[in-house]
């Protein structure tokens, strides 16, 4: 995976300054809950949606067991049906290719599929690099283009903008990337929806290049699937006459059975509509119809060591829904830009330290953004138990280090605080184990109850500075026991 944000500060950091913008806060809250509760009716109609989780979960896990041969069954099929097949092991060869692809046609500029994939390569910014401007087509991204801005979400990457902040960035960018935007453009949903309508549809009609990713990839016949909300994903799959996708390899199912299970719960999960507006899908290319020339470019970027984790590789399951995201209460109060990856809330949580270690500070930070509540697994359409990962990253890290700024650099070390933290549950384990021990300390920690600090020193801040330690009750629970006879007796 490629790199974090330039100067991405640790997550509490990047959050305490997210937290402090009323504005960003604002529009979160309204965006989140009203996704959230659209979403919660549209899964109460589906009287079968357990067993369609499980269905789902037991797929995905089928799948990555078996990836490899998949995998080839894909690439055969496929070749089979008219198209190319490329392999990226990393970022940096997956933009190689797509680039090389792109100059062969002799075009300077594509038009994109909103792609999670090519946003975690950095592919919009090797294309410019290599001189081919990239057009987003998605509504949400556009504005993220446009606003020269960051995706903050999954399915709705601009939700950290309101209607107006909107209206003024296509007032002030629509001119510079083609169709400026209409004079006296309001802040209403229809206007701007309109406006980025007329400024895309020039692009669409001369585009020769189009870029996708895919929600799913049918390893029996080489179909490749995108569900969408908008319609601007099949104008860029079915006009242009070259088509490149780029698509994480673990988006792979077997079946165009297992296919059925995911096209119920995905829009139910991410847009709360009962079946997505357009779903697109081709198989290779076909004369006359669509694209001349299709290129698959798979890619691993991290996912293979992800799959060696056991408890981790859940994580691989992801669809991609945005659910998490959406009733997590750390992401509503930090926004997306706070994770420092195209991944944000809880997914990213989990898959961003995955793909790309925790060697900077950012990414050893992840693992933490997290209350634990579990509200994320409980809405995650393919079950993906979240909380269980995040306990799992934090243990990798304790062992670790953790990544600390030394000037420019950021370097990974011992970590004082897991060190600290670890003696503390040396000592415990030696407390536990000499029950004489043990009742000698809790006398002694309940007389002097009176003496002790609301917050610890030192390292400890990092826990204390946000809550207060619990109150050492008056008398041990042993002295209580015996005292009251077990609670039956009278105190004596």
């Amino acid at each position: 995976m490629s790199g974090t944000y330039l100067g991405m500060p640790a997550f509490p950091e990047a959050a305490r300054e997210a937290v402090g913008d009323p504005t960003l806060r604002g529009n979160l809250r309204h965006a989140t809950h009203t996704i959230r509760a659209k979403r919660a009716r549209a899964v109460a109609e589906v009287s079968d949606w357990a067993a369609l989780r499980e269905a789902g979960k037991r797929i995905k896990d089928h799948t990555l067991r078996h990836l490899e041969r998949y995998l080839v069954q894909l690439e055969e099929a496929v070749t089979a049906a008219g198209g190319t097949v490329h392999w990226a092991a990393d970022a940096d060869e997956a933009n190689r290719i797509v680039t090389e692809l792109v100059r062969a046609t002799g075009e300077s500029e594509v038009v994109k599929v909103k792609s999670m994939a090519t946003q975690e390569i950095g592919l919009n910014e090797a294309l410019e690099a290599a001189g081919i401007r990239a057009y987003e087509t998605d509504l949400a991204e556009l504005i993220v283009q446009l606003g020269k801005d960051r995706p903050s979400h999954i399915l709705v990457p601009a939700i950290h903008r309101n209607r107006g902040e909107i209206r003024d960035i296509f007032r002030a960018e629509m001119a510079a990337w083609g169709r400026p935007a209409p004079e006296g453009l309001s802040d209403s949903p229809a206007e701007l929806a309109e406006a980025a309508r007329l400024h895309l549809r020039e692009k669409f009609l001369r585009a020769e290049v189009g870029i996708s990713g895919a929600n799913f990839m049918v390893a029996e016949t080489g179909t490749l699937v995108v569900v969408e909300s908008e319609g601007n994903g099949r104008m860029c799959l079915t006009l242009p006459r070259t088509l490149i996708s780029v698509v994480g390899i673990e988006k792979i199912v077997p079946t165009w059975r297992d296919l059925e299970v995911f096209l119920q719960t995905l829009p139910r999960s991410s847009t709360a509509e009962r079946m997505n507006p357009y779903t697109s899908t081709w198989t290779g290319t076909t004369d006359g119809d669509g694209p001349e020339t299709f290129h698959l470019v798979l890619l691993d970027n991290g996912r293979t060591d992800t799959l060696a984790d056991e408890v981790g590789r859940q994580a691989l399951r992801c669809i991609r829904c945005s659910a998490c995201l959406n009733v997590c209460p750390v992401y509503e109060r930090a926004g997306g830009h706070a994770y420092g990856s195209v991944y944000p809330g809880p997914i990213g949580a989990i898959l961003s330290p995955q793909l790309r270690g925790t060697g900077s500070e950012i990414d050893a930070s992840l693992p933490y953004a997290s209350s634990l509540c579990g509200a994320c697994y409980e809405v995650c359409p393919v079950a993906i138990d979240i909380p269980e990962v995040l306990v799992h990253l934090r243990e990798r890290v304790a062992q670790g280090g953790e990544a600390v700024r030394e000037g420019n650099k950021v370097v990974l070390r011992p970590a004082r605080g897991h060190a600290a933290e670890r003696a503390a549950m040396r000592a415990a384990r030696w407390a536990f184990a000499h029950p004489g021990a043990l009742r000698a300390g809790q006398r002694i920690a309940s007389r002097t109850r009176r003496l002790h600090p609301r917050a610890l020193p030192g390292p400890g801040r990092a826990w204390s500075g946000t809550r207060d330690l619990p109150a050492v009750p008056a008398e041990p629970f042993r002295d209580w026991w015996q005292r009251t006879d077990g609670g039956k007796g009278t105190a004596k």
